[in-house]
């Protein structure tokens, strides 16, 4: 007698779990370098950076730093753990080391990586290299074999919120009461992707990131929401 569950519940021919990102593991794209996050490499550049926008940790549970020796510490307890891979984010068009992010909660046995503890720097932001960077980190999660590409952030942060469904991936509800970060509640908003979805993404950003859909004075032509919309199965509701 066949159950309910095998009824209804999809197959996974062949599933082999894939690998952990380590931190040999470097990602290059035209705009942007990741490199594995060292304190001794990155941590002083990486802090001069984030000096004078306190406003960049406001939804982190860590920081802003007093010191660039308070960071660098920091940098050396999470590039010792490994439940966390960290990318420091060079840009190509500054040669600088201008934010991190970072791949966590990796379940090779379900298939499901995260990406979180963006912090990117006001150099940063609305750059192309930001934008290429989590590219290069969502290209590498589906190209290794993961199946899902998570985003979790702050309910409060509406940029976030909204850049999560720029790069294309799915609202799939809000976690009330998930945590307690610097002594404040966090409801936790739940964005992903999924494998089957990737290649449409993929040629998203392709699109986007080609030199055509700029113009002379750097403004991009079609945005990469209108581009990536029509891949998404659910839409923030309030943005």
């Amino acid at each position: 007698m066949t159950g309910l569950y095998e009824l209804h519940a999809t197959p996974v021919p062949d599933w082999s779990p894939p690998a952990v990102p380590d931190a040999v593991t470097s990602l290059r794209g035209v705009h942007c370098q990741l490199e594995p996050l060292s304190a001794e490499r990155h941590a002083a550049l990486l802090y001069r950076a984030y000096v004078g926008h306190d406003h960049v940790w406001d939804y982190l549970p860590y920081g802003p730093f007093s010191s660039s020796a308070q960071y660098h510490r920091w940098v050396r307890e999470v590039e010792q753990d490994p439940a966390v891979q960290f990318y420091a984010i060079r840009n190509a068009s500054t040669g600088a080391f201008e934010g991190v992010a970072s791949f966590l909660r990796i379940s090779p046995k379900d298939g499901s990586i995260e990406v979180g503890h963006i912090n990117f720097s006001p150099a940063l932001q609305r750059t192309r290299a930001g934008t290429e960077a989590l590219y290069l980190m969502m290209e590498w999660a589906f190209d290794a074999g993961y199946r899902r590409f998570e985003w979790k952030c702050n309910a409060l942060n509406a940029g976030s919120r909204r850049a999560a469904q720029r790069l294309g991936l799915s609202y799939e509800g809000v976690f009330r009461q998930a945590t307690v970060v610097k002594g404040r509640n966090r409801d936790t908003a739940w964005f992903a992707a999924i494998d089957t979805e990737w290649p449409a993404l993929r040629e998203a950003f392709r699109a986007w990131l080609n030199p055509s859909n700029f113009r002379e004075d750097g403004q991009q032509i079609e945005s990469l929401t209108d581009l990536t919309q029509l891949v998404r199965v659910s839409s923030d509701p309030t943005l």
